[in-house]
């Protein structure tokens, strides 16, 4: 059947891929690194941004937009931040094409260089301190709380679909503040409003941390993270909250006059997410059969088809689905009749499981007589009988009930995956397992990489509201003393 997809167990990479594919998420483009985000893949994110955008709003921030290229001396004013993306990125040298006197096609015309080259957005926080430079002048003109959902560009040798790609969406907060205590509070605010959108709309447990300084944002003094476990034992960083110190302010010269009169420097986040959670959503709750969909991100919450073998049939079912179809939109709900007269139902059942619609209904002349419907939920794949009467509000309960499935479901695999190791041979074992490992580090940057470097794992955070063990131990790598375990994984 179409729906085929490779099992996990068999190749979870190309299960992945497929899922990716063949549930009409997206697709590769010409363009190498490159992806084509489908209309059903867009309509997820779609949903992600709407959202968020929402809860970002409710914090103070506002939308604005900045430009996607930037003076590349710009870079050079922050020596941490540009060593950080030196590698990534997309440099624009010229600004016109010609013929070929030569016959050689259409080449680069030489006379069309720029006078300073341009860096195509890997990030915006250069881009935007030196237009801060212009707006903030005074202790009033403080907070300055800007967002801006726009696509950045990173020069990445290995992609995959929405995981790692050359260009990607997403969106990027800056904010500007008095004190280091008020940016400090807008990072621990936001990193938060990261976990519960994580948690309540994509049904994805995460934990909450601290980067290591090795793992930080080019440039910050601090990076928040909310970091999720994906079924095969993989850590993947789902979105990051930091604190960027006076060391924009300081290279853009972004000075305000305090209630004092005296001139001070600025102090700065920065937050994001991409469409990296996309990925995240796939891996996190998929199975053989496709994507399973938490109910508050799926694009089609309810599917309907209907079974006949007249028209006076066919006429009969459509009409009580669109009865059932107008209550369910009318509280909320997003509906779609699958009447496809070129596939039979079989067919529209798989290819929707493997899209990962919540409920699918199907209804026939028999269901009719009986005042009944099969009703099939996506995430157990069980389905029963339901009554007609009152159905809308039992599918609200039943959307409702799968949403916390799915994230109860991902919670216990995840704090499963959760185990201590005190020493390095054991970590060189567990580690080949996957999962989360909860070790003492002695907290320098050689350790880390050494560790790295060995076994390919790295510090996904040091936890502050989940997995966190506050405890005196000793370092599974030097022996040296520590006073809290952190969390190792490999990572995506």
């Amino acid at each position: 059947m179409a729906k085929e997809v490779t099992k996990r167990s068999d190749n979870y990479s190309q299960w992945y891929n497929d899922l990716v594919v063949k549930a009409d998420l997206a697709e590769q483009s010409a363009v190498r690194g490159c992806m084509v985000i489908k209309p059903y893949g867009y309509a997820i994110w779609e949903k992600m941004q709407r959202i968020l955008d929402d809860m970002f709003k409710e914090t103070g921030a506002k939308n604005a937009y900045f430009p996607l290229f930037i003076p590349k001396s710009f870079f050079s004013r922050e020596a941490e931040h540009v060593a950080g993306f030196a590698k990534e990125c997309a440099v624009v040298t010229h600004h016109r094409l010609m013929n070929d006197p030569n016959g050689n096609g259409i080449v680069v015309d030489p006379s069309a260089r720029l006078e300073e080259e341009l860096i195509v957005r890997p990030t915006s926080e250069t881009i935007i301190w030196n237009t801060y430079k212009n707006w903030i002048h005074s202790w009033r003109d403080l907070p300055v709380m800007c967002n801006q959902w726009c696509n950045v560009v990173r020069w990445e040798m290995r992609t995959r679909l929405f995981l790692r790609t050359a260009e990607f969406l997403w969106q990027e907060g800056h904010t500007a503040h008095a004190t280091a205590e008020e940016a400090e509070a807008e990072k621990q605010r936001m990193v938060e409003v990261y976990a519960k959108f994580a948690r309540e709309t994509m049904a994805l447990p995460v934990v909450v941390g601290h980067k290591s300084p090795g793992e930080r944002f080019a440039g910050a003094l601090d990076t928040m993270t909310i970091e999720a476990l994906m079924q095969d034992g993989k850590a993947l960083q789902a979105g990051t909250s930091h604190f960027l110190g006076q060391n924009f302010a300081k290279s853009f010269d972004v000075t305000f006059t305090n209630k004092e009169g005296k001139d001070e420097y600025v102090w700065a986040t920065s937050w994001g997410v991409s469409t990296r959670l996309m990925g995240a959503l796939i891996m996190a709750h998929g199975d053989d059969n496709g994507l399973v969909l938490p109910p508050a991100l799926a694009p089609i919450q309810v599917v309907m088809v209907p079974i006949y073998k007249s028209d006076e049939e066919h006429n009969a079912v459509l009409d009580k689905m669109y009865q059932l179809k107008k209550a369910l939109e009318a509280k909320g709900h997003s509906v779609h009749i699958d009447d496809r007269d070129t596939l039979r139902p079989g067919f529209k059942f798989a290819e929707w499981e493997l899209k990962g619609v919540p409920v699918r209904l199907a209804m026939g002349p028999r269901d009719i007589q009986n005042g009944t419907v099969e009703v099939a939920r996506r995430d157990t794949l069980e389905k029963i009988s339901e009554p007609l009467e009152g159905l809308e509000d039992r599918i609200i309960d039943l959307l409702d009930d799968i949403q916390k499935n799915i994230y109860n479901k991902a919670l216990a695999f995840r704090d499963a995956s959760i185990r201590k190791v005190d020493t390095w041979e054991e970590f060189k074992e567990e580690i080949e397992k996957g999962g989360f490992l909860l070790c003492h580090w002695d907290g320098t940057a050689e350790t880390e990489a050494r560790i790295q470097e060995e076994t390919k794992a790295t510090i996904r955070c040091i936890p502050v509201d989940s997995a966190v063990c506050m405890e005196e131990g000793k370092c599974i790598y030097t022996g040296k003393p520590s006073h809290q375990r952190v969390l190792f994984a490999r990572s995506y």
